[in-house]
């Protein structure tokens, strides 16, 4: 009926902003969050990869399987120089480069999931700072709420532990703040294919991560990470990054990519709030990791700041205002 879907869209309007011409159909919810779901798991994957190759050549290898094929099938970008490699050095080798580190010491890979979500408020901080984006009340509000709730996080393992216990913390949330600067870069790059632009962000990493591999890690520790691949000790290790390359980068951020190319981005992006509950959940059910009670409450500090950060402020519905009817003459 048009009026029920002119209420419809109004509420639309008011909800999520001027873009939200549709409603998103049932299907692509659901593709928003199997995606969701597909960037939890990720998390626990990589732990079992860490299991056999050490953090950095994992981080080399993951890149190179990428970049290969992307190099011979997919167009390469037109984007300025300066923000493809800013882009390609912060959210691809500094971000996960510290991120496997970080969880080869010991984070957890469901709190990982959390705690990486400092990539957020350090996004929204840097915007203001570089690009002098305006910072609303609802932003502010969700980046000390997420603040908050990370410095609990860190806090906790501060005090409950040792300084072992809080490096890999530091490190997560320094990997949030690399992926957050490379956010800023591609965010200037501006690319009008999105999927590729972040394909070819993993030609880049793999060669300085195999010499800071080499350099940290040791050639003879690679060669026996490499030579032995293939066996079935290290099959979870190799399964669990050929999940993170096939599944979670390249069906991943394809299924991701086509869902905000045809529905408004205020609709989708929020799906992306669910990847540490899937993570929390997923690390549970595989590796029996039971999420502390403080840590938890902490992460939903600052995955709630997030998403009150990142959702427009509504606007009140307003009935649309009748035309009016030209008065003519009865003859």
């Amino acid at each position: 009926m048009p009026g029920r879907r002119s209420a419809r869209r109004e509420f639309g309007h008011a909800f999520y902003g001027e873009g939200h011409d549709r409603l998103v159909p049932i299907r692509d919810r659901l593709l928003a969050l199997v995606v969701a779901v597909v960037w939890g798991v990720n998390f626990p994957a990589t732990a079992f990869g860490l299991q056999h190759f050490p953090p950095l050549l994992m981080v080399a290898v993951r890149f190179t399987l990428v970049a290969v094929p992307t190099v011979l099938l997919v167009p390469r970008p037109r984007v300025p120089l300066r923000w493809f490699l800013g882009a390609a050095v912060f959210m691809g080798t500094v971000q996960f480069a510290l991120l496997y580190v970080a969880m080869a010491l010991g984070m957890p890979s469901g709190l990982a999931s959390l705690v990486l979500q400092a990539c957020a408020p350090f996004t929204v901080v840097l915007g203001a700072l570089l690009l002098r984006e305006h910072l609303g009340v609802r932003q502010v509000v969700g980046v000390v709420a997420a603040v908050v709730g990370l410095g609990v996080i860190a806090l906790h393992r501060a005090l409950g532990g040792s300084a072992t216990a809080l490096v890999p913390v530091l490190l997560t949330i320094a990997a949030g703040l690399g992926w957050a600067v490379g956010n800023i870069c591609s965010r200037q790059a501006r690319a009008a294919k999105p999927l590729h632009f972040t394909l070819w962000l993993s030609v880049v990493p793999p060669v300085p991560l195999l010499a800071l591999s080499l350099l940290v890690e040791g050639p003879q520790r690679d060669r026996a990470a490499l030579s032995t691949a293939f066996t079935v000790e290290a099959l979870p290790a190799v399964l669990g990054l050929l999940y993170i390359v096939l599944v979670a980068t390249v069906l991943g951020y394809g299924l991701w990519n086509t869902l905000l190319s045809r529905n408004p981005a205020g609709v989708v992006a929020p799906f992306a709030m669910l990847v540490p509950v899937a993570g929390v959940l997923s690390a549970w059910l595989v590796l029996g990791e039971v999420p502390d009670l403080v840590e938890l409450l902490a992460g939903v500090l600052v995955v709630g700041g997030v998403l009150f950060g990142s959702r427009p402020a509504r606007r009140p519905l307003v009935a649309p205002t009748p035309t009016p009817v030209p008065l003519t003459k009865s003859s």
